[in-house]
């Protein structure tokens, strides 16, 4: 395709990032994609125990769903896999529709639930619903994230003790029973190993910020049962990790309605998540990230992906700002990431079924630690106790009532403030202008748009401003921001010309925009106002009056 290419055509083709893609970049790429997938793999197949999975469904995930992403989306350096974030709300789901009591074998439900957030997010794509989803406020995911942090993080403590339940699904009070009744047959062995391996990580994080803190546990975790066999001495191991490429299998829509709800939390955390790391690791001069690619390419990652016995993807902040800072200039660097996962699950397996159950679950917990951002709490306290108090009823609701419960509480709170935001008045009232008979022009203006919820306020707000200058004979509005007129709109204007009309005032109206124009011509009263000469081009021409 040639550089003359419109801006639509370009988003269509395949792998967009790697266009005029240079030959010195391919070291860095290569790089860049090893340390991601030295973080990624054991994080998804940490990630994949949150939701009472097995192991080897989260490296699928860093396979398909990335592969589908660098062909479709926008960014240069994201990687996406699963998050803990949208791990977490698999589980809440799967528990929620009954799946993980009642099912010996979760994967079609779980194929079932990927696949519907795969189409709910082309759906929204197909909308064009890419900016209003970025609506969201960040105190409503901030509020998720600490509910997800938290339970997640109290969800792994029996594992870290040496047992093997994990009840994050179940909610924050649950996992804390769990943790209790675990706490007095604790496994010493065990607990050694979980706060040597969180230490280390910690650590790692704080003073070695280069190296892969991940890879290095769970290596170490593996070398440990290898050569001390301290399996035998009680420490648990994850279940054997089969080898091979995931299976092509088909969902089973038996509960399909009772993980919609979920199915929608997750795509919305999921686009959320991706669109949020995008934005955050573009560089200053790579393409502007576009909301409704995004969409397309992460409901695509997920819709091809569900069928190839995958999680719930998307951007993934921790291994993207590594993938990042190991020097990524394109999707080659998540190609090199698959290409490292596939090798990983066709000779690793009976390597990596060494893994003790406590390193992967401190993989999880130092994860998950980071997601409470008590720092965000404190500036949103400074700057708008709105967003502080949302983000606090958020994760109240996700700690007490559950994370798809805060999930539609953050989203129902962010709209009643949008909507809130978008009914206030804003109309300047400028002095009045003598009219040269006697009377007073009184110049008002626009300066938020008008629409259905809001007209009524706005025509209140005008015979107010009309009340107060009594000697008003003449009202010049500006609509400059009536871009989209509804019946309502053209009703109101035309009963606040009837209301001016009976004080002995008359209504021009000024600077309509062009397509507002053309959809007000539709009705009479709009037309009437024209062949009388009462619209302006301007604000200044419609304070001056008729020429002659």
């Amino acid at each position: 395709m040639s550089s003359t290419a419109t801006p639509a055509a370009r988003r269509l083709r395949l792998f967009p990032t790697l266009a005029g893609y240079q030959r010195g970049w391919l070291g860095a790429d290569l790089i860049a994609g090893l340390s991601a997938g030295a973080v990624v793999i054991p994080q998804a197949m940490a990630y994949a125990t949150i939701a009472n999975l097995p192991v080897q469904l989260g490296l699928y995930t860093c396979m398909v769903p990335m592969l589908v992403y660098a062909m479709l989306g926008g960014s240069r350096a994201m990687s996406v896999s699963t998050t803990s974030t949208i791990a977490t709300l698999t589980a809440t789901t799967l528990v929620s529709a009954g799946v993980a009591a009642g099912s010996d074998d979760p994967v079609p439900d779980l194929i079932a639930l990927t696949l519907m957030v795969g189409l709910i997010l082309l759906i929204a794509r197909a909308a064009k619903l890419g900016s209003l989803v970025e609506n969201i406020s960040q105190a409503t995911i901030v509020g998720i994230q600490i509910g997800v942090g938290a339970t997640v993080a109290v969800g792994q403590l029996p594992k870290l003790l040496g047992e093997t339940s994990n009840p994050t699904g179940e909610g924050f009070f649950s996992s804390i029973a769990a943790a209790l009744e675990a706490l007095p047959s604790a496994h010493a062995a065990t607990v050694l190993l979980s706060v040597a391996s969180i230490t280390a990580m910690f650590l790692m994080k704080a003073f070695l910020k280069k190296v892969p803190a991940p890879l290095v546990v769970v290596a170490a975790g593996i070398l440990l049962v290898a050569f001390t066999g301290i399996d035998e001495q009680g420490v648990e191991l994850i279940a054997a990790v089969p080898q091979g490429f995931p299976p092509f299998e088909l969902p089973t829509f038996a509960n399909v309605v009772p993980m919609l709800p979920g199915a929608c939390a997750i795509a919305i955390m999921a686009f959320l998540e991706s669109a949020a790391v995008a934005r955050g690791i573009r560089r200053p001069g790579e393409p502007q990230i576009d909301s409704n690619q995004e969409l397309f390419a992460t409901g695509a990652a997920n819709t091809v992906g569900s069928f190839f016995q995958v999680l719930p993807a998307a951007g993934g902040f921790s291994q993207s700002a590594v993938n990042q800072g190991a020097g990524a200039r394109t999707q080659l660097s998540t190609l090199v990431t698959i290409v490292l996962a596939v090798l990983v699950a066709l000779f690793l397996g009976p390597v990596l079924s060494l893994l003790p159950q406590a390193t992967l679950a401190s993989l999880v917990f130092v994860a998950v630690v980071g997601l409470i951002d008590f720092g965000a709490l404190v500036r949103f306290w400074r700057i708008s106790h709105n967003d502080f108090w949302i983000a606090i009823a958020t994760a109240v609701v996700g700690l007490t009532a559950g994370l798809l419960l805060a999930v539609a509480v953050g989203l129902i709170a962010t709209m009643i403030v949008i909507l809130r935001e978008l009914n206030r008045v804003r109309l300047h009232v400028d002095d009045t202008r003598d009219d040269g008979a006697g009377g007073a022009v009184l110049p008002l203006r626009l300066l938020g748009p008008m629409y259905t919820a809001n007209v009524l306020a706005y025509e209140n707000a005008v015979l107010d401003a009309v009340r107060t200058h009594p000697h008003t004979t003449t009202v010049a509005l500006e609509l400059s921001r009536l871009d989209v007129v509804s019946v309502t709109i053209l009703d109101a204007l035309a009963d606040l010309d009837r209301e001016l009309a009976d004080q002995g005032v008359e209504l021009r109206l000024a600077a309509v925009p062009e397509a507002g124009a053309e959809m007000s011509r539709r009705g009479r009263w709009f037309r009437g106002l024209e062949e009388a000469d009462r619209v302006y081009p301007t604000l200044e021409a419609a304070v001056a009056g008729p020429v002659g």
